[in-house]
């Protein structure tokens, strides 16, 4: 197969989302942690803390994106974003309360949302129209992969360094990411100064504003995998007890990250031959078939592990399939707004869609929940599938 789509670009963007990702996730995987026995602080304070810094991150997202339309720069934008995370997040090791853990969160969650539709663009932007799908499944794969290995490095690390420590030692993986990031090439933009933000949102073609619905629609219906532990951890826990049911819970969650690393550059090599659009809605299928298998099938570590397979395969998919089939909708000069109006709406379904499967859970049961994932993940499936 043809390597052509793995340029300078490519490769300096995955191994930035790599080390990035790295870095805070191993921080991410230790703060509850961190909050509760160094700090002495609540659980309410840790939802704070994780409210307050998706919401930053969720709307900046948009208004970086159309910037980097404006003024004909991405790189710059992407590499302010890796220097705030980078710089930020390992720094909440120097927090002596939890108002410095906000602070520092906040603004390395922020340079998350600088960073993330200017990437998508520039991305887009380096490779031919015909690999864009391939480029954006090595991404996305290099991002899991980094997902995967902080958590890991915090559970072999924290017993010999601390907390503080480990904080202190993810700089060294976010300071990777700000040198892969410097190494992009970016090709001369003519900037676009007249280009306004609502005219442009406004004059976007009707198939993106229709494909935007359909993300919307299975935004609000595509709650957090922790949900999936949730069950696990609640189906074995009578017949094995806690601790055993949840570390078969951890181990199925990184099966299923595992499972959406490897199923991205998969996902990649399907969409340079097949149409995206119907990979996408097969993505959201089946997000609802293992929603259903959630109900109906026994609750055994089998079927479980079946589930978290299909979960994996899905993530991998979606992810992938949402970036190349945006890039083959706009034209370049308004790609980065229109990523940022894509990476809004989902952090937006991410917060809506997690606190109403919450509420089903807790009011009604985990059917109810799973049900109205199935449903409107169907719905926004058949959306996708009739957009001319």
């Amino acid at each position: 197969m043809s390597r052509k789509w793995l340029n300078r670009n490519v490769l300096s963007l995955g191994l930035a989302r790599l080390f990035s990702d790295l870095s805070h996730e191993s921080v991410t995987a230790v703060l509850p942690a961190f909050l509760s026995a160094e700090l002495g602080v609540a659980a309410f304070i840790l939802g704070l803390i994780e409210g307050i810094s998706d919401i930053s991150s969720s709307f900046i997202k948009m208004f970086s994106g159309w910037y980097s339309d404006k003024t004909g720069k991405r790189k710059p934008l992407v590499l302010l974003g890796y220097i705030l995370t980078g710089i930020f997040v390992p720094a909440i090791g120097f927090a002596s309360h939890w108002i410095h853990v906000l602070i520092s969160r906040t603004f390395g969650w922020i340079g998350r949302g600088v960073r993330r539709a200017p990437q998508d663009a520039l991305l887009s932007d380096s490779v031919n129209k015909r690999y864009i799908s391939m480029a954006f499944g090595f991404d996305r794969m290099m991002d899991t992969t980094g997902a995967i290995l902080g958590p890991a490095i915090a559970f072999i690390f924290l017993p010999l360094l601390g907390f503080r420590n480990l904080f202190l030692l993810s700089f060294i993986p976010g300071i990777l990411a700000i040198l892969s990031a410097f190494a992009v090439k970016e090709k001369f933009r003519k900037p676009n100064h007249k280009i306004r933000f609502v005219k442009t949102v406004r004059k976007m073609p009707n198939n993106f504003k229709k494909f935007l619905v359909a993300v919307a629609i299975f935004g609000i219906a595509n709650f957090a995998n922790t949900f999936l532990i949730l069950r696990v951890s609640e189906a074995l826990r009578p017949a094995m007890g806690a601790i055993a049911a949840g570390s078969i819970a951890t181990g199925l969650y990184v099966l299923l990250n595992l499972g959406g690393a490897i199923f991205s550059y998969v996902s990649g090599i399907l969409g340079s031959k097949f149409n995206k659009r119907y990979l996408l809605a097969l993505g959201y299928f089946i997000f609802a078939l293992y929603c259903i298998g959630f109900i109906v099938l026994e609750p055994t570590i089998t079927n479980f592990a079946l589930l978290f397979i299909l979960a994996g395969i899905e993530m991998g998919l979606i992810d992938v399939m949402e970036g190349a089939y945006t890039a083959d909708i706009l034209k370049s000069s308004i790609r980065g707004t229109g990523y940022g109006i894509l990476h809004t709406i989902n952090g937006i379904g991410d917060f809506l869609s997690s606190t109403i499967a919450g509420l089903l859970w807790t009011l009604f049961s985990f059917n109810f929940a799973f049900a109205y994932g199935a449903t409107l993940s169907t719905v926004a499936a058949i959306i996708l599938v009739t957009i001319s």
